[in-house]
């Protein structure tokens, strides 16, 4: 959210959820849907077929690297030039149809690359992953206006859209047909329910009025490729091993690690919304040291309860995972855990370089996935690529969290007190 925040009307549950609360509160039915669907796949289609889910959900989720940069570009540019509105919102909606389109066609050329990398049943999956990129592509440049317009009310909806349709349509979906074709439909059918919400809040075209080339599409694009590129590397470090599990370990082994990872990414979920409400605060010079230490004590705090407790109450975490069938890795679960609060701080921090526009600390994320494929590449075991994955992640923390508190020591420029705010992840 903008760190201005629109007077919100008296009126009860309207209120609410006309205010940021609102936001709050969508997230939170977004992720526990995702979650939900994530859960019903891996109960549903068994280690092996839910592994192949997992794997295109996270490639889905690096995919999503472009939506958010578009989000972030819009909502920064029209709640900082309100003046400017009808200019960037047409500029943004024209750049996001033609980036999504890009997209999609870039995808479904690796298709087959795809169908052979994840050693999927067929090539169809692939190709509902080539078309599920062009709305959640969209939904991103929608939701950054909606954003920038402090229209809390449809972004909520938006929120809601991306994760509720792909629970119900997606769970229909395997039930009617137990396997990944049929669940990546259900996920690429539940993409466009945004997209039309989007549009329909949106559907009042408004007149360009006062324009400047400062906003001219070229412009826009190239800020959102930038805010893209910084976020894709947090993406890609945080989805990449599921991907390399696929090739390392067994199809068993790898089922096991991708159900596992519903924990992990559980625990990275939940503490979302810290950062949506601590990142206006990171972009004040006054607030940002502040705001980190204490959204990252609590981010910790969070996962610290969550590992704790899958640790503690192994097979109830283990029903939540997917049941009987991975058993063989609820000795493991308070690991999967530890991984998730790891990540949970990274994505904190990555915001954090966001806030203060330090570019130059994302190339340690990019260096991290170098040292992680290269380290997991050379292992043959759950326990093995698990391990290494946490300490290579809880490397990377320690060095950008130095870093990061180094960098917070000088002032923030007035020209960058910008705040883009993190959207949906998928």
């Amino acid at each position: 959210m903008t760190s201005v925040q629109e007077p919100v009307a008296t009126g009860g549950w309207r209120a609410i959820f006309r205010g940021s609360a609102g936001i709050a509160i969508a997230m939170a039915v977004m992720n526990v849907s995702t979650y939900g669907f994530q859960l019903i796949s891996a109960r549903i289609l068994g280690p092996s077929q839910y592994g192949a889910i997992a794997s295109l959900m996270a490639l889905l989720m690096v995919l999503a690297v472009l939506q958010l940069g578009l989000q972030a570009t819009a909502a920064r540019r029209i709640a900082g030039q309100p003046e400017h509105v009808g200019q960037i919102e047409h500029a943004v909606l024209r750049l996001t149809y033609r980036a999504a389109l890009a997209l999609g066609l870039l995808t479904l050329l690796a298709a087959p690359l795809v169908w052979r990398v994840l050693r999927l049943d067929s090539i169809v999956p692939a190709l509902l992953l080539a078309v599920a990129a062009v709305p959640l592509t969209i939904a991103g440049g929608q939701g950054g206006i909606l954003q920038g317009e402090r229209r809390w009310l449809p972004l909520g909806l938006l929120y809601l859209g991306v994760g509720v349709p792909r629970l119900v349509i997606g769970t229909i979906c395997i039930l009617v047909s137990p396997t990944e074709t049929s669940a990546m439909f259900g996920v690429m059918l539940g993409l466009w329910v945004p997209v039309l919400t989007g549009w329909w809040a949106l559907r009042s075209h408004r007149d360009p009025g006062e324009t400047s080339e400062e906003h001219r599409a070229r412009s826009i694009a190239r800020e959102a490729i930038a805010a893209s590129v910084a976020l894709l590397g947090f993406f890609v470090l945080s989805n990449v091993d599921i991907v390399i599990a696929r090739n390392v370990l067994g199809e068993h082994d790898a089922g096991l690690y991708a159900g596992g990872l519903i924990l992990t990414k559980a625990v990275l979920f939940l503490p979302q919304v810290v950062v949506v409400i601590a990142f206006p605060s990171m972009s004040t010079a006054e607030l940002r040291r502040t705001a980190l230490v204490r959204s990252m004590v609590l981010v910790l705090g969070l996962g610290a309860v969550c590992t704790a407790g899958a640790w503690l109450l192994a097979p109830i975490a283990l029903a939540f995972v997917g049941g009987a069938e991975y058993a063989d890795v609820e000795s493991r679960l308070w690991l999967f855990a530890v991984l998730g609060t790891v990540l949970a701080m990274l994505q904190l921090l990555v915001y954090s370089v966001l806030a203060r526009r330090g570019t130059r600390s994302s190339y340690l994320v990019w260096a991290g996935v170098v040292l992680l494929v290269v380290g997991t590449l050379r292992t043959s075991t759950l326990d093995g690529l698990l391990l290494t994955v946490i300490a290579v992640d809880t490397l990377l923390l320690l060095v950008l969290t130095a870093v990061s508190f180094w960098r917070l020591r000088e002032p923030l420029p007035a020209d960058e007190l910008a705040d883009p705010v993190p959207g949906p992840t998928t």
